[in-house]
């Protein structure tokens, strides 16, 4: 999430020394609000963004299903390649600093008719985009060596965990389609007309969003309806993406405010009591302030200061993948009937992409060590040659990216 524009300084400490860091401002408290006015303002834009984003995202369906007349695989044959469709997924995730962003936009694809085999890498490559922000602040360390080594390492091990999670898995999914079938399977229970008490929970709840979210996506579609298909297809594309981008914003800003504090009271009772407190703390911290970037990012420092071990750091990171996934489960509820089974087939197979690669990963001593080792060594070699870290950035997510969706296309 980027950073509001105004925030006022506090000082925090981070075990070897006190830092100054900013506090979000929300709209609401520039308005004059404070104390608990202020409070359920805050929460009350939280719910209305959240209303909005589940809104964009049924525009996002029904204006790729207008754009494309029926059409969506043909339109996608460029990116049948599921590489390219994972580097897309870097890149869209890079360019909007935000894997909510990517995963809202392609579950609403989905339902429009995008095609799973499509999506299922393209949600995966919004894995590998969103480590790039923890990155990015290691390198505000640079003039410190030790505290770069230290900070480098802990926002490098969760780019080693992710690229090692989709070196396993997208192969798997290429040659068998596991996390489709996977989540196909979780998602009969949940949806259709046959599925038992939890369909019918799950398919009322629903129904009674969807509904809600009609009157604000059809005004949308009808205010556009003078545009032949495929531009009002294609406008009603964009002005959901520059809505998705715009309340996810928000919603961060909102839930930095109202949860930060509770979420760091989650860290701490957490840090010291073993890996799997460690993975719960990561994805209890992410949902709460919404925002996988922002839980990671707030690791880099207490990495840097020496709070923190590598070590402790790690699984952290792990539940921060998993707790990010919720933002893709609620955008499924934009959609009822058909259109919501295979939406929610998309979000599942982001949620157990990243469960499983924790199990997996972690739960294999040797596998569980590779990115420790691989995250130590580049900080040790970016520490004394600080051009490696920027040759890492700039190669890993944005040379490597473009330059495959680029040659694929001219090949």
């Amino acid at each position: 999430m980027s950073a509001p524009a105004a925030a006022a300084p506090e000082k925090v400490t981070t075990g070897a020394h006190e830092a100054p860091v900013t506090r979000p401002i929300t709209p609401f408290e520039r308005l004059g609000l404070s104390g608990r006015a202020l409070s359920i303002a805050n929460w009350l834009g939280v719910v209305a963004a959240v209303y909005v984003l589940i809104t964009a995202v049924h525009v996002i369906g029904d204006g790729f299903g207008i754009a494309t007349g029926g059409h969506a695989e043909t339109l996608f044959d460029f990116a049948t390649n599921p590489l390219v469709a994972l580097m897309v997924g870097v890149a869209a995730t890079v360019l909007t600093q935000s894997s909510s962003t990517t995963t809202s936009v392609t579950v609403g694809l989905v339902a429009g008719g995008l095609p799973l085999s499509i999506a299922i890498p393209v949600i995966l490559g919004a894995n590998l985009g969103t480590t790039l922000t923890n990155t990015l602040v290691s390198l505000g360390m640079v003039r410190d060596q030790a505290a770069f080594r230290r900070g480098f390492a802990a926002a490098t091990v969760h780019d080693f965990f992710n690229l090692l999670a989709v070196a396993i898995f997208l192969p798997l999914e290429i040659a068998f389609g596991l996390l489709e079938q996977l989540a196909t399977a979780l998602a009969g229970p949940l949806s259709g007309t046959d599925g038992g008490p939890l369909a019918a929970i799950f398919g009322g709840l629903g129904s009674v969003i969807k509904g809600a979210t009609t009157p604000l996506a059809e005004g949308i579609t009808a205010s556009l309806g003078w545009l032949p298909p495929l531009w009002q297809g294609l406008v009603m594309i964009g002005v959901a993406v520059a809505l998705i981008l715009l309340v996810i914003n928000l919603i961060g800003r909102l839930l930095k405010v109202l949860m930060v504090g509770k979420a760091r009271a989650v860290l701490h009772a957490a840090m010291g009591r073993g890996p799997l407190a460690g993975i719960g703390s990561g994805a209890l911290m992410t949902v709460m302030v919404q925002s996988s970037s922002t839980s990671t990012a707030l690791m880099v420092p207490l990495a840097g200061s020496g709070t923190l071990s590598l070590r402790q750091i790690y699984p952290f990171t792990l539940g921060a993948n998993i707790g990010t996934t919720v933002t893709a489960l609620i955008s499924a509820f934009a959609f009822d009937g058909p259109a919501a089974r295979v939406a929610l087939i998309a979000a599942l197979a982001h949620l157990l992409f990243n469960v499983l690669a924790t199990a997996l990963i972690f739960g294999i001593p040797g596998l569980r060590e590779l990115p420790l080792r691989a995250a130590s060594r580049l900080a040790d070699v970016a520490a004394e040659k600080k051009l490696y870290a920027a040759g890492w950035v700039v190669g890993i997510f944005v040379v490597l990216p473009l330059g495959l969706i680029a040659v694929t296309a001219i090949v």
